[in-house]
């Protein structure tokens, strides 16, 4: 008998959102843990119903999914910060034409980082926009989504500060803004 691959809800989620960047993703599942949720949102999931739930949610929160998509779906000039570049209309990042692979909620932190540059920005304000009303759970650590490889570029990639109590901040690092400053 042939061996079958098992694929987990987490797996799925992450092809999908990987092929079809838009596609609203809700994962109807048995109650869990908040680890297992905060791991499927992480996997690009948009949303998680805890079973048993009424159709009457399921509509309500589908609708509301769909009307902030909507909202958002007209395509948008990318976001440039020095070497950095963020097309949000095809959820690709580059920095010194480099294509770098970001996860969803991590590509959307930095999209909005990169909205405000130099503006330190609270962490409530940052994840707002990326974790709905109804996330309970703690945001993942913020960690730099640079690779390795970024140290060694013609150019610092940009930095992510944490500013301890305030939140965050899209900063340059050590190289010139244009204008022959330094930053």
């Amino acid at each position: 008998m042939p061996s079958t691959q098992h694929v987990t809800g987490r797996d799925l989620a992450r092809t999908l959102r990987a092929r079809f960047p838009d596609l609203l993703i809700v994962i109807p599942t048995a109650p869990t843990d908040d680890i297992d949720v905060i791991a499927g949102l992480d996997a690009g999931t948009d949303d998680y119903l805890v079973k048993p739930f009424s159709l009457t949610v399921l509509l309500a929160r589908l609708c509301a999914h769909l009307r902030r998509q909507t909202s958002t779906s007209q395509p948008q000039p990318p976001l440039r910060f020095g070497d950095l570049v963020i097309d949000i209309t095809s959820r690709r990042c580059t920095l010194h034409d480099t294509e770098i692979a970001l996860r969803p909620k991590g590509f959307d932190l930095l999209a909005l980082l990169t909205r405000n540059p130099g503006i330190a920005i609270s962490r409530e304000t940052l994840m707002a926009p990326v974790w709905d009303e109804n996330w309970f759970g703690p945001p993942r650590p913020w960690t730099s989504p640079w690779p390795a490889s970024a140290d060694v570029s013609p150019r610092p990639p940009p930095h992510i500060a944490t500013l301890r109590g305030r939140g965050y901040r899209l900063e340059r690092c050590g190289w010139s803004d244009g204008a022959g400053t330094k930053s």
